[in-house]
């Protein structure tokens, strides 16, 4: 099913105009990496803080106020170019299972991301945020998800998929 909408999408005009275009991919590639380095600096400065190991002069909540604003922008970009890049490329990353391990864990990670954003807004009775081993643990997983993620990226281009091309 994954190879006949890979085929299917290669067809389309708009797939046809960015693999003809030879500038199109390594442009959006660029762009993409960019914003792959946003968003992995900006959920890495909130783990360092939700692990008390950096940023310590502000809050919790200040932190997520100051990084979420990155995150979600990098994350909106991300889809953008990595939905170009899938469409320039279909076969030989739809069924891609570097590529299908990437999305896995992407909505793992937007999961953990979403919970901690809205974790974020709603300190707990005395006023702090509560920073509990559960939200150490789960601010580490997100980090590493996101950086397993972006190596999982990188692997599309060396899984060879048979009848990919």
């Amino acid at each position: 099913m994954l190879q006949t909408f890979a085929i299917w999408l290669e067809g389309t005009p708009i797939s046809q105009l960015i693999q003809n275009q030879l500038w199109i991919i390594p442009a959006v590639q660029i762009v993409h990496i960019l914003a792959i380095a946003a968003l992995l600096s900006s959920a890495g400065m909130i783990s360092l803080r939700v692990l008390g190991r950096d940023g310590t002069g502000m809050s919790i909540g200040e932190t997520a106020n100051r990084y979420m604003p990155w995150i979600w922008s990098a994350i909106v970009i991300l889809a953008l170019t990595g939905s170009i890049l899938v469409t320039g490329e279909p076969r030989r990353s739809i069924t891609n299972p570097a590529f299908q391990i990437k999305m896995a864990m992407l909505v793992v990670a937007l999961c953990f991301i979403g919970g901690f954003a809205v974790r974020a807004r709603c300190p707990s009775t005395e006023g702090q945020f509560a920073v509990g081993p559960p939200m150490k643990a789960g601010s580490l997983i997100t980090l590493l998800l996101l950086l397993a993620i972006a190596v999982a990226g990188r692997w599309i281009a060396y899984v060879i998929v048979p009848d990919a091309y």
